[in-house]
């Protein structure tokens, strides 16, 4: 599984020009399933996310996590970060889970991620075509893999 990982001061998804979600202050998180990818990816990833100290704390220093700051989350599946662009200039998709894997660990990591926050988790809608809206705080990007946890 692969992540992009953002703090933002507000997010929204919407879908057919209606607002589907939004978050405030948070993390809006895009989530890309490969094949191969397991629930041990999933477990992983949502542990590190939830722990990761990147929110500014009474210093200024990235020393708070989302749920130490009291942030939200938002998960949005996005199945093109699985691109490789390895040759040409076509991106190819053919590492992406399908339906039958994707669906279900992205469900699992945003329900893991609520449990872990303590917050419910914002969600775009998986394989819809959605319009993400983002004002990025910092800006602050970080993109995690599973496969590159070792």
């Amino acid at each position: 599984m692969r992540l992009v990982i953002q703090r933002v001061k507000r997010a929204s998804v919407s879908i057919d020009n209606e607002i589907f979600s939004k978050i405030g202050p948070g993390l809006m998180i895009l989530v890309g399933v490969e094949n191969g990818d397991t629930s041990e990816d999933m477990e992983w990833l949502a542990k590190k996310v939830a722990a990761l100290r990147i929110f500014d704390d009474e210093n200024g220093v990235m020393n708070r996590s989302v749920t130490d700051a009291g942030g939200s989350v938002m998960a949005v599946s996005q199945f093109t970060l699985t691109a490789s662009t390895r040759k040409g200039n076509r991106p190819s998709y053919i590492r992406a889970a399908g339906h039958d894997v994707a669906v279900p660990l992205y469900e699992a990591f945003c329900d893991r991620m609520a449990e872990l926050t303590g917050k419910e988790v914002a969600r775009g809608r998986f394989g819809s075509d959605m319009q993400v809206e983002l004002i990025n705080d910092g800006p602050v990007t970080i993109i995690i893999d599973s496969r590159l946890k070792e």
